[in-house]
C-alpha cells in the first residue's frame, strides 16, 4: 500500500477506535456510573473531562476557549495531513495518521462535550501516569514514530543515498 492510503487507513482506524472507546464507555458501559472499573493492580477506567490540553494543560473554561482549542487541533490536523500527503514512507506516513486521527478524535469530544473524554489510569504504587484515552496513545505513538522517522530513519536513507552515489 502507498504511503498516502496507508497514513489515511490509520488515521480513520485511530479515529473510529477512539470514538467507539469513548461511545461505548460513556453510554453502554455507562462507566460515569461504575468508576472506577479495576482492570489490574495498576489499570483502572475512571472518568475524567479535560477541558485543557495534552496533561491537562491551558485549561480553557471559556466556550471561546473551547472552541479555540478545537479551531487549533483542526489546523493542525489540515496541516499534519498535508504533510502526509507528501509523506514518502509508510512509517511517516502511519505516524502522522496516528496524530491526525487522535486530533480529530479530541476534537470532536471538545465539540460535542465541551471537554475530552479521559478514561485510561496507570498507576503503580505511589506513581500516576495521566488519565488519557485512545486518541492521545495514538497521539503519542505517532509523535515517538515522527521522532524515530527523523532521527533513525532519515540517517539511514541518507547513508543509502550516498552508498548509491
Amino acid at each position: 500500500m502507498r504511503p498516502l492510503p496507508f497514513g489515511l487507513l490509520v488515521a480513520l482506524v485511530t479515529l473510529v477506535l477512539d470514538q467507539a472507546s469513548k461511545l461505548g464507555l460513556l453510554f453502554l458501559a455507562d462507566l460515569p456510573v461504575r468508576e472506577p472499573v479495576v482492570l489490574a493492580p495498576f489499570a483502572q477506567l475512571i472518568v475524567v473531562w479535560n477541558r485543557g490540553v495534552s496533561y491537562g494543560l491551558f485549561q480553557q473554561d471559556s466556550a471561546l476557549g473551547r472552541w479555540v482549542l478545537v479551531a487549533v487541533s483542526l489546523v493542525a490536523s489540515v496541516a499534519l495531513s498535508v504533510w502526509l500527503a507528501r509523506a514518502g514512507s509508510r512509517w511517516l506516513a502511519g505516524s502522522l495518521g496516528l496524530i491526525v486521527g487522535g486530533a480529530v478524535g479530541n476534537a470532536i469530544d471538545r465539540a460535542a462535550y465541551g471537554a475530552v473524554f479521559d478514561f485510561v489510569h496507570l498507576h503503580a504504587g505511589g506513581w500516576s501516569w495521566y488519565v488519557f484515552n485512545v486518541a492521545d496513545a495514538g497521539i503519542v505513538f505517532g509523535v515517538v514514530g515522527l521522532v524515530y522517522d527523523g532521527l533513525v530513519l532519515e540517517r539511514r536513507r541518507d547513508l543509502a543515498t550516498r552508498e548509491r552515489a
